[in-house]
């Protein structure tokens, strides 16, 4: 097979006006912008512009030469990976087809077309939004309400047209690689590698499907292991299988390491070569492990063998503008998923199917995937055109992904089966129920057991197995909870609930300062109730929400900056709360995913990392929280909301509990100490114990009662050290930092090499420390200091003009 990549010479028009440079894969926004041609459509409110340019049709065209020896392939094919999204295609002026899903790969047969030099293509794509507006009229389908009306019809990123988080951005384009694809007589359609592991063997099965282009030929295979020691095993002769007797086990981040076999299958007609597919694969067992229970019924990641308790969070698309999404991005991106001690990652089922380079480095940072099917929030009309285009994408998807060691299930959709079954939101009409259940529990399914049938397939998210059987069960199958943050609840409601996986919860603040400053320069804009904030807040009231969980939480921030930093304590300490006790009750629940990791424009949302890449409190939390062996300290006695405010009439049975989770393979024997402490960090009192903690469990420590502990002026800290290094560690007080009497920390700091000592004269809550860009990451950041020192390394980041602050600085 010959592949010739189209990249060069690209241009592209509004319909109608002159053509301008432009960059294949890319997007029309990111050439509109490159070429001077639009207003940056994340400044201040541009977006209402921006969206107004996709009022118009776009044509893309290139002219490019054909190698002389593709003229004599058998079959040449015109093939985009993807193309966004309503497309009719032109070689030399003749139609060779349209296309109509950015889910799916598209190719056109050319050959007769073609010519040696001089070849025209053309791509013109129709307006998304004229579209569904037509389509609407039609057919009054319903989803979100923070989308545009119509979005259901087409099969396009849904978030394009808002959501409580994004912006109304239906970007255009070919966002995927173009080529033209030359065959003699066949080319290998697919490859399918199942596992057979037993008795510390691997058996690979292979099958090999073909595509022919000419009739007669005589093909055979031979395949190609290559070890992660550069080891080779080679078979000919189109083997079956092939055993691997020694192999290296994949395992998620925390677990173990990701060894990766390459996989070579060549396709020949007699001693030539016509086709090559090579991919990676790692030697693992991954399903879900799911019985019955004394709490209900269990459901958890099975790897190897064992259930692991699944740490990460929600991913949504990187960037409202697709040309901008690159492995540099998403590398960045997950290299803090990593640092953090992710485990897992849940693909958002109202985005896109990812970039294979995103699929390669979880493979590489051992971060399963849950990959939801592209469908969100909504209900579609399963015409015979919407079923044969939307089985067609499951299969060019499952086709992609199937063989990375990182994907740990598929899921049919995002909350669909909770809403629609529950109290059939967007229902406008019976046959949509009818449609729900045949798009996900018969469509979906037959494409899997044909295409992938060793990957688990859970139905939606959330679920309890499907057939609207309580969607959203605390007992079974995994859980979105949000009745912190949406319900307005207290962080404590946390522990009301012992969920079996909790594949959605969150809590937002607002991305730092100088996130701020890329969409508005104007002072007058810094604050969190002006127009252009909450241009960049898309759930309606919610910098309302935040600032009454505020008044609930802290002193009145005399500040934006002070705001901000407040929003991002709030934020960390929610999921904190969640997380802690989900892994307490480790056995019971098995999932704590929260969202969400990541944004696609500046604005205010529920990410720990933000658009421009900084990242919130949340993220260096999540280091903590989610570390493999972890101290955390159940609190009782604290001051609830409905308290008489009157001190004298406080009457709590203050005590702590301390658990150790232990999130490895191994036990561990680790040292624990907590002392209660005044604010200037004096002892009261203290304690000790060495703790052994057996492998993939939680252990609970002696309840301690503090009868006499002064919720105003006290607090208890709590360490682990292990081989003599500190390696979890935090505080807590009785009441609410508010009411909390701190002392001046007097915080102070000195540069070392690439550390940052930084020095506190008394408990200094939630240390920040900022450079002038705000983009400091360092290993360790917003962590609670009981007086003294405290080095912190620099991981990257101008280290002048740092500023230091603590929650004593809330006023």
């Amino acid at each position: 097979m010959l592949q010739q990549f189209l990249t060069e010479g690209w241009q592209l028009r509004k319909a109608g006006e002159e053509l301008q440079p432009a960059v294949v894969p890319g997007t029309v926004y990111t050439d509109l912008l490159r070429n001077g041609n639009m207003e940056d459509p994340f400044w201040k409110d541009n977006e209402i512009r921006a969206l107004a340019l996709m009022d118009f049709d776009y044509e893309y065209q290139a002219v490019f030469d054909c190698d002389a020896q593709m003229l004599k392939k058998d079959r040449v094919l015109l093939h985009f990976d993807g193309i966004d999204t309503i497309a009719d295609i032109y070689v030399n002026e003749t139609k060779v087809g349209s296309a109509y899903n950015m889910h799916r790969v598209w190719e056109y047969d050319v050959k007769a077309l073609l010519k040696e030099t001089g070849n025209a293509l053309r791509v013109v794509l129709h307006s998304p939004t004229k579209y569904i507006q037509e389509e609407f009229k039609k057919c009054r389908t319903l989803g979100s309400e923070d989308a545009m009306d119509g979005f259901v019809h087409l099969r396009k990123a849904h978030c394009m047209f808002g959501w409580d988080w994004g912006a109304h951005l239906p970007d255009a384009g070919i966002f995927r690689k173009v080529s033209l694809i030359g065959i003699d007589r066949a080319r290998i359609d697919n490859v399918y590698v199942a596992q057979k592991h037993e008795n510390g063997q691997v058996t690979l099965e292979f099958k090999v499907e073909t595509e022919t282009a000419a009739a007669g030929a005589k093909l055979h295979y031979a395949v190609e292991i290559t070890a992660p020691s550069g080891e080779v095993l080679r078979a000919e002769n189109s083997p079956k299988e092939l055993l691997i007797t020694e192999p290296e086990f994949w395992w998620p981040n925390g677990y173990g390491s990701q060894p990766l076999y390459g996989v070579k299958v060549t396709l020949f007609s007699g001693d030539e070569a016509l086709d090559i597919w090579e991919r990676r694969i790692g030697l693992r067992t991954l399903t879900m492990h799911i019985e019955k229970d004394q709490w209900g019924e269990s459901f958890a990641h099975e790897v190897n063998g064992i259930t692991v308790f699944a740490m990460g969070a929600d991913y949504i698309p990187e960037d409202h503008l697709l040309g901008r999404v690159t492995p540099e991005t998403t590398k960045k991106l997950l290299l803090q998923c990593k640092a953090a001690n992710f485990n897992t990652i849940r693909v958002w089922g109202g985005g896109y199917y990812p970039e294979d380079w995103f699929f390669d480095l979880c493979d590489e940072l051992g971060l399963m995937v849950w990959q939801d099917f592209m469908f969100a929030c909504a209900v579609y009309e399963l015409t015979s055109e919407f079923k044969a285009n939307i089985r067609q994408e499951f299969i060019d998807n499952v086709k992609r992904i199937r063989h990375h060691a990182s994907l740990g299930l598929w899921c049919g959709n995002n909350e669909m089966e909770m809403f629609v079954g529950e109290n059939h939101h967007w229902v406008t009409k019976k046959t949509e129920v009818r449609d729900y259940l045949i798009m996900y529990e018969e469509l979906i399914p037959d494409v899997l057991k044909e295409y992938d049938p060793q990957t688990f397939y859970w139905p939606a998210s959330p679920s309890s197995g499907g057939s609207f059987d309580e969607p959203n069960s605390p007992d079974r199958g995994d859980v979105h909870y949000w009745t912190v943050w949406h319900g307005n609840k207290p962080f404590s409601e946390y522990r009301k609930y012992f969920f079996r996986y909790a594949s959605e919860f969150g809590f937002q603040s607002f991305p730092s300062k100088k996130t701020v400053e890329t969409f508005t320069d104007d002072p007058r804009d810094m604050n969190i109730f002006s127009y252009i904030m909450e241009k960049h807040q898309r759930q309606y009231g919610a910098n309302g929400k935040i600032m009454n969980y505020m008044q609930q939480t802290y002193l009145y921030p005399s500040g934006f900056e002070q705001a901000i930093y407040a929003s991002q304590l709030l934020q960390a300490d929610a999921i904190r709360y969640g997380v802690e006790h989900f892994r307490r009750n480790r056995g019971r629940c098995m999932g704590a995913i929260y969202w969400q990791l990541n944004d696609c424009w500046p604005v205010v949302s529920w990410s720990s990392i933000d658009y421009c890449g900084r990242l919130k409190a949340l993220q260096y939390y999540a280091k903590r929280f989610f570390a493999p062996l972890m101290l955390s300290c159940q609190e009782e006695g604290m001051m609830s909301q409905e308290a008489d405010m009157n001190r004298e009439h406080f009457v709590f049975e203050k005590s702590i509990r301390l658990n150790v989770a232990n999130e490895t393979r191994r036990a561990e024997k680790v040292h624990v100490r907590w002392a209660l402490r005044n604010a200037d960090v004096s002892v009261v009192s203290q304690w000790e114990e060495d703790v052994e903690v057996p492998a993939l469990t939680s252990v609970w420590l002696d309840k301690m009662e503090l009868p006499e502990a002064d919720i105003f002026s006290q607090y208890v800290s709590y360490e682990m050290e292990k081989d003599g290094k500190i390696i979890s560690s935090g505080t807590v007080i009785f009441s609410y930092p508010k009411y909390f009497r701190y002392e001046d920390p007097k915080l102070s700091y000195e540069i070392d090499g690439d550390e940052i000592i930084v020095r506190a004269h008394a408990y200094a809550k939630s240390v920040e420390i900022l450079n002038e860009n705000e983009d400091l990451i360092l290993e360790d950041n917003y962590f609670d200091m009981n007086a003294g020192e405290k080095r912190v390394k620099v991981l990257s980041g101008d280290i002048e003009k740092l500023r230091l602050r603590s929650v004593y600085d809330i006023r």
